[in-house]
């Protein structure tokens, strides 16, 4: 049970989704393809919810009784070689299914899966991380979003490099990912707002901290009015833009939300991901 709380299971939607509706508007031609990517998804995002533990942790970042969900390694459960460990599990195994995809995907998986592994150790492991820059949720948009969504396209064989990179389907593809990856900027966004007095004290220059909790629900709201519109982009006039009812209705929570009541918004928002994907299938 403890390793199941490590990886963050309530996260790990954010990989998925992105994946899942892409094949809902390319279709599965290459089921075998189809799964290995779904698993490599999981191992990057496992990846990276590792080191983000094992660097919040050496930095002083995740204490013990936390605000936010308990972190093993902060709370002495596990040892830091045991993260590191793990680590090299989940790389080992995202490098080994990268390798099929890399070679059925041709450059365009080969750029977009090693840069991958190269944000998700950026994202924590170095002085300049991109999480204490407070410049991450453009890599959220990109890597929990467009690139998995269109990576996935390619993978199926339905989009090119060249012209098919500027069609109407590629468009469509980017759209869909999109509304996965704006859900995932809202999760991260409302980590940092629970995470705020902690973020202040230890010098991570999170988008709260620069801007302020005001401005930060204010993205958030902006990012909701933003998924119907890419919604119907990708779908038409469908289901599918419904999705904005739900995560209107979790806003409000949010604004509403201090210490800990910030963790069942987590959860919500991240179930946005799975509602917004049922919604594309029935579409």
């Amino acid at each position: 049970m403890i390793w199941l709380r490590i990886i963050r299971p309530q996260t790990l939607l954010a990989s998925i989704c992105p994946v899942i509706v892409s094949l809902l508007i390319t279709g599965v031609a290459r089921p075998i393809t189809a799964a290995i990517t779904l698993l490599c998804s999981l191992s990057l995002q496992i990846l990276s919810n590792l080191i983000n533990d094992y660097y919040d942790y050496k930095r002083g970042t995740d204490k013990q009784g936390r605000v936010g969900f308990s972190r093993a390694l902060a709370e002495g459960e596990v040892s830091p070689a045991d993260i590191r460990r793990a680590c090299y599990i989940a790389l080992g195994a995202a490098l080994l299914m990268g390798s099929w995809l890399m070679w059925i995907g041709g450059w365009p998986i080969v750029a977009i899966g090693l840069s991958a592994i190269l944000f998700a150790w950026l994202y924590t492991a170095t002085s300049r991380s991109l999480s204490y820059l407070g410049i991450a949720d453009i890599f959220v948009l990109l890597y929990f979003g467009i690139l998995a969504a269109a990576g996935t396209a390619i993978l199926q064989g339905r989009l090119m490099p060249g012209e098919g990179f500027w069609s109407p389907l590629c468009q469509r593809i980017c759209a869909a990912g999109a509304v996965c990856g704006l859900i995932s900027m809202t999760v991260l966004m409302i980590n940092n707002l629970r995470d705020y007095p902690d973020d202040l004290e230890a010098g991570k220059h999170t988008p709260v901290v620069r801007f302020g909790p005001a401005a930060c629900k204010t993205a958030i709201l902006l990012y909701n009015l933003l998924i119907p519109f890419l919604a119907y982009m990708a779908f038409g006039f469908s289901p599918a833009t419904l999705v904005v009812v739900p995560a209107l209705g979790v806003y409000i929570l949010i604004l509403m939300a201090k210490g800990k009541e910030y963790n069942r918004c987590l959860i919500l928002t991240g179930l946005l991901n799975a509602v917004y994907t049922i919604l594309a299938a029935i579409s």
